[in-house]
């Protein structure tokens, strides 16, 4: 019973002494090359938004992409968000978005990556993220989502004021 019982506590310092996959291991940073061409397609998306520039800003989207707004509705697939934004554009009263701050992450196989970056906008600080896949025709974006930022200072008078726009939100989505 004795060799059991050490050969179980063995086993089990052996394994609790393992460490976790560290995030090190999951991504990278990326060549010098990667990082260019990522920040040179940012840079260039938010330009093409802030130039009105339709097509170009939408060529940077892949077909299946995603996007998510700042209100809790707006979840487009690419064909929907282009007809929200086509009155926008038509009428040249887009968003201008310039990054202040930028992270990007590269997994370890090639293809695919991801960002965060904070944002000056007309709405003050904004959060973009998103998920980028590379294709033959380069960078493109999967997922995007666009958050605004909510100091915490003033976060309970925010919540007052959007509390009775979003609880309607809620009850109609755990109501399904």
């Amino acid at each position: 019973m004795k060799k059991i019982i050490l050969s179980i506590l063995i086993t089990s310092l052996i394994y609790s002494c393992q460490q976790p996959a560290k995030t090190s291991d999951l991504l990278r940073t990326g060549t010098a090359n990667e990082q260019k061409e990522v920040i040179s397609m940012l840079d260039s998306f938010n330009r093409a938004a802030a130039n009105a520039d339709y097509n170009t800003y939408f060529n940077f989207f892949t077909d299946d992409a995603i996007f998510c707004g700042t209100d809790a509705t707006e979840r487009w697939n690419k064909n929907d968000f282009m007809l929200w934004a086509k009155p926008y554009f038509d009428k040249k009263t887009t968003w201008n978005f310039t990054s202040v701050e930028r992270h990007i992450y590269f997994n370890n196989s090639d293809g695919f990556a991801w960002f965060d970056e904070l944002l000056n906008t007309q709405m003050k600080i904004c959060r973009g993220s998103g998920v980028l896949v590379k294709q033959n025709d380069g960078w493109k974006i999967k997922q995007y989502i666009l958050s605004a930022t909510i100091p915490n200072k003033v976060m309970d008078s925010v919540v007052k004021i959007k509390a009775p726009l979003e609880d309607v939100i809620i009850k109609r989505l755990t109501q399904k």
